[in-house]
């Protein structure tokens, strides 16, 4: 806050989730500083699983059944009114590593007890959700609200999993697109009505209005349709990187105009061509990351159009090496999501580091609506 203050900044964005649910934005207003995303209370969405699936619940927002508790032999002795496989997912914030997917009795039983020993992610698991297996494909629907209004952004995929077809354990996100095919009108308009608009009014209602970005995980069941899996309250990453790509428009003055009060959405513009975000992760993600390997060919990839946004790095000794599990998000556009693809992995293919991990898929599920001319 005196860095903004010093500077004389006219808007703070705030990007990270742990200081949203911290509050910092509860403390910049008491500052009189104008700043974008949510307060504290209405960060919960994100902070607490169980407050977010008992808000859902209460305000009739299509969403998997679950139970919610902080005590294991109660937790022990509600799976046996889920069949399998079942979701379990720590209640707090866990750096989108608090969901596992259980295939079996033993597999829940063990993550159970992960959990709430606190082996698996800490103080996050003190308190879990048991939720039903929902199937379909996933979209990450995000909106952005001024407390009164969601302003829907383009549809975009992430890829959680660490290998291709959807295998090994659930990442911060090792890829993502973002292509207008990837929900229908008709779905759009739904997610809007049944989801976003619900979400701002009832919290609005319960006296924690909604300011900043509202992200929806939607699974897109085909035979109960979209069905909110969590919520975020920022802009996901990798999804941001491929948004960022097709935006045609001040961005800066669109969330000027929203936090203060008065989202304008003749403001926001997107390009038609869709666009692909690749993660290049560390050798040992999303376990223990090995960093401090050296990173070359960044330049090159950029030479091809790319944008190469940085996430796990740093200079040491003058060299770019690397300082985190998910290092770079090689971003691109095309005309189709074909050729999006095509440039985004062309990009790749000139980055360089030791223990390079990357996922040869994203964007690949997108491409059937292409094909079918959905």
């Amino acid at each position: 806050m005196a860095a903004a203050r010093g500077a004389g900044v006219d808007l703070t964005v705030v990007g990270p989730e742990a200081p949203l649910v911290d509050g910092v934005v509860d403390l910049f207003e008491r500052e009189g500083l104008l700043v974008f995303g949510p307060a504290a209370a209405a960060a919960q969405l994100e902070g607490s699983k169980i407050f977010s699936k008992r808000f859902m619940e209460r305000a009739g927002i299509p969403t998997a059944r679950f139970v919610a508790t902080a005590d294991v032999l109660e937790a022990l002795g509600a799976l046996q009114e889920f069949t399998y496989p079942v979701v379990i997912k720590a209640d707090g914030l866990a750096a989108g590593k608090g969901v596992v997917i259980c295939p079996d009795r033993g597999g829940a039983e063990g993550t159970l007890s992960g959990m709430f020993s606190g082996a698996l992610v800490g103080a996050a698991g003190g308190r879990v959700v048991i939720e039903e297996f929902l199937t379909g494909e996933e979209v990450s629907f995000i909106g952005l609200s001024d407390g009164e209004r969601v302003l829907p952004l383009e549809p975009s995929q992430d890829h959680k999993t660490i290998y291709e077809n959807d295998e090994g354990p659930n990442t911060g996100g090792m890829g993502a697109y973002s292509d207008s095919r990837i929900i229908t009108a008709e779905q759009r308009e739904f997610v809007m009505r049944e989801v976003m608009d619900r979400t701002v009014q009832r919290m609005k209602a319960e006296g924690t209005p909604f300011k900043g970005f509202l992200y929806a995980g939607l699974m897109m069941t085909p035979d109960r349709g979209p069905m909110v899996l969590e919520f975020n309250v920022r802009l996901g990453d990798p999804e941001t990187q491929a948004l960022l790509h097709r935006m045609d428009c001040d961005f800066g003055a669109l969330l000027y105009e929203a936090a203060r009060g008065q989202v304008k959405p003749e403001l926001l513009k997107f390009k038609d061509d869709p666009s692909v975000c690749v993660v290049l992760a560390a050798a040992g993600y999303p376990g223990k990351v090995r960093t401090g390997d050296e990173i070359s060919g960044i330049a090159e990839a950029e030479q091809e159009g790319a944008t190469v946004f940085h996430a796990g790095t740093k200079v040491a000794d003058g060299k770019l090496v690397t300082s985190g599990g998910r290092v770079l998000g090689v971003t691109h556009s095309g005309a189709t999501l074909h050729a999006a693809i095509e440039n985004a992995y062309r990009a790749c293919d000139k980055i360089r580091f030791e223990g390079m991990q990357i996922r040869r898929d994203i964007g690949k599920k997108g491409l059937k609506r292409w094909a079918t001319g959905l």
